[in-house]
């Protein structure tokens, strides 16, 4: 009797589990941002929440961990239940960048994370001092190369995608240029406008604003296809670079063990939320194109870029403890 009453204890237990699952979810979502308030990825998660309640049925709470280029963010999903209530908001800097960045990082982004869905690329946008004598990315390039190690570019701090892309230009052209760290894009902005530094790599809203008020000059955009805020701003691909393409991304990440069937109904609800005109809309005026996968695409996605960053960091040489 004994087999038979074993049997239907663990029959009992699966159709539980089945049910406590199929109900999900049962109470408000947090979703966890490693950065300050009032960001990109702040924006970005503040778009989408409205939606994903209505879609889920439940609140969606944002909750910002800031520090350390988003690693407590990261140590606080880790920290959390894997049942879906608790999701996290990255970049390519936290998931891709950091991981090659950082000697004593407290987590692995293909072991400690389990991908719910990628909602945004972001593109770059190249720019220089409006007063440098140059109007095409060819013409810089031709400029900087007559003038090896007297052009330098400013970012928003070693190791960060500011930092990176133009160390992924270089290598691409083999151009000299030195490394100006700063510590944010505001300061690094301001003295692009002065004159300071003669180039940088900037997120597309701040650059495009930059850019139609003269205050910096657009050469050209790291993604595959113009940008709609810099329309008549060619690509970097367009301006002779075939394979240059760097783009950033956004994307949602549960704790690592979260059960198929919540993954499966959180990477759904991100879809639907991503199929929404309006959404689409205010994403491409926030500076963010719309780039929704799955989560086993989205999984797929970050094994092949991460290898990618790695390389850009190792060239540039930059390290954090």
């Amino acid at each position: 009797m004994r087999k038979p009453f074993r049997l239907a204890a663990l029959l009992l237990a699966a159709a539980a589990s089945f049910t406590a699952h199929a109900a999900f979810p049962e109470k408000p979502i947090r979703v966890v941002i490693g950065f300050p308030a009032g960001g990109p990825l702040d924006q970005h998660a503040r778009l989408l929440s409205e939606r994903l309640q209505a879609v889920l049925g439940q609140p969606v709470i944002i909750d910002y961990k800031a520090g350390a280029g988003g690693t407590v963010g990261a140590q606080e999903l880790m920290k959390a239940p894997a049942d879906g209530y608790t999701l996290m908001l990255a970049n390519t800097g936290v998931m891709v960048i950091n991981p090659a960045l950082y000697t004593k990082l407290p987590y692995q982004t293909t072991r400690d994370f389990t991908p719910i869905a990628r909602t945004a690329m972001q593109p770059l946008a190249l720019l220089v001092n409006p007063k440098l004598p140059v109007n095409s990315l060819k013409e810089f390039m031709d400029y900087t190369r007559a003038r090896p190690g007297q052009v330098n570019y400013g970012s928003a701090g070693n190791g960060g995608i500011s930092h990176l892309v133009p160390e992924m230009f270089k290598s691409a052209t083999g151009l000299f240029m030195v490394h100006i760290p700063y510590r944010g894009s505001a300061p690094a902005f301001t003295d692009l406008m002065a004159g300071q530094v003669q180039f940088m790599a900037e997120s597309i809203p701040q650059a495009a604003a930059y850019h139609k008020q003269g205050k910096v000059k657009a050469l050209a955009v790291t993604s595959r296809e113009r940008n709609p805020a810099l329309p008549e701003i060619p690509t970097v691909m367009e301006s002779g670079l075939k394979d240059f393409e760097v783009v950033g991304f956004y994307g949602f990440l549960a704790p690592a063990g979260l059960p198929a069937d919540v993954k499966a109904k959180l990477s759904d609800a991100f879809r639907q939320v991503m199929a929404n005109p309006e959404i689409r809309n205010r994403m491409v005026a926030q500076g963010a194109d719309p780039a929704f996968l799955g989560a086993d695409d989205f999984a797929k996605y970050l094994a092949a870029e991460m290898p990618r960053w790695a390389e850009a960091v190792k060239k540039s040489g930059a390290r954090m403890d």
